[in-house]
This record gives C-alpha cells, structure tokens and sequence, in this order.
C-alpha cells in the first residue's frame, strides 16, 4: 500500500512561491515486511528501508510530525503508453507511484487537493490500470 505525505519548511528560496505546509511531498509503500520511504530532495533521489517493525505506523508518525497523510492506495499497473514528459519533482514521483489513474498536478498541494476531492468522493476505487486503496 502507498501512503503520501504533504509538508516541508522552504529551505530554498524558490519554496517560498509554494503554499505554506504544502512545499513538499514524498511517498512510503508497505508491504508484509515494512516500509520503503521515497522522498526526491533536491538533486537526487532518497529511497529508504526503514529499520521499524513491519507493524509500525508510519502514517501516524508523519502526522504527528506535522504534515499531512493520505492513503492508503494501491499502486496500479505499468503504464501501457509513453509517459508525459515532465520535470522531476517529488509531485511527479508521487504520480508516477500512483500509476496512469493519478490525478494532474503540478504542485504539492494541488496533488493534495486533487487525491483529497478523489477520496471524499469515493472515487479512489478506479478501474483496472488506475489507482484504488
């Protein structure tokens, strides 16, 4: 399962021009053994095996870390096209994870608002080759 995290202080000026509380976002996938957080910074990619319990809450950790979780969803199958050509961002990254079915976004908190406005609407169980929890 695959949970997103939204937050992040504006540690380099360009931040700044980003919503507050929403300058960032990384991803943690679980499976049976536990958890595998990836988080693009600036420059390079951070791609990490915990050391906690497979049990362990992660998304609560993050919450009570001051950002905000969303999840669970099911990662989908590969893409059957050419991907869009996009920069590397830690927005793309969290699309990419989701699959084909994710939403556009371009920022971290219009991926929020566009995850957020799927799940309330009950829409976050998709078809074949889209994302579902």
């Amino acid at each position: 399962m695959l949970w997103i995290a939204f937050g992040g202080a504006a540690d380099q000026g360009w931040l700044w021009l980003l919503r507050p509380g929403f300058r960032h976002c990384f991803a943690g996938l679980r499976d049976v053994e536990g958890w595998t957080v990836l988080d693009p910074l600036s420059g390079r990619l951070l791609v990490t095996r915990l050391a906690v319990d497979p049990d362990f809450d992660l998304p609560g950790f993050w919450r009570r870390a001051g950002c905000r979780v969303l999840g669970p969803f099911r990662p989908s199958a590969p893409a059957r096209c050419w991907p869009g050509v996009v920069p590397f961002s830690c927005v793309s990254l969290c699309r990419a994870l989701l699959g084909p079915g994710a939403p556009f976004a371009l920022t971290p908190y219009g991926l929020f608002q566009a995850l957020r406005k799927k799940i309330n609407n009950k829409e976050n169980v998709l078809d074949e080759g889209q994302f579902a929890p």
